[in-house]
């Protein structure tokens, strides 16, 4: 696994597998990837754990899915806007949400991420990715 200090040729989006909603998102953007530009990993397998490891991010909490992109990682509601951003068709446009305060961006996507269990259930584990998908797994 590169260091931190190396830059990651594919974007990449570390997500909880064991949620439900986690698992749709990853599905939503391969399905708006056409180009195959995002690669994925769970947190919870051991290529998330070594990605999370190697920017020094906490290896056992999975509130947030993280979006690293060349040397840099992001959290939240920036992770998700810069997915959006990446993503083929009309979610781009919804790139300047990034001009609200991530402050007020963050408490929102932590009320869902709060509740995504309640609301969407939870898998007793990690999805496994049909063949077609796996390629685009770590």
């Amino acid at each position: 696994m590169p260091s931190k200090k190396e830059k990651y040729i594919q974007p990449v989006l570390l997500f909880d597998g064991v949620c439900n909603m986690c698992n749709s998102l990853v599905i939503f953007v391969i399905r708006n990837d056409k180009k195959g530009r995002f690669k994925f990993a769970s947190l919870q397998s051991e290529q998330g754990q070594q990605l999370l490891k190697s920017f020094s991010l906490s290896t056992n909490e999975f509130d947030t899915f993280y979006f690293i992109q060349g040397e840099r990682y992001y959290t939240k509601s920036s992770a998700g806007l810069n997915v959006l951003k990446g993503l083929d068709g009309p979610w781009k446009l919804l790139y300047p949400l990034i001009l609200v305060p991530k402050p007020l961006r963050d408490s929102i996507y932590s009320f869902v991420a709060k509740n995504r269990y309640k609301w969407f259930g939870k898998k007793e584990a990690c999805m496994l990715p049909s063949p077609e998908m796996k390629k685009r797994f770590l």
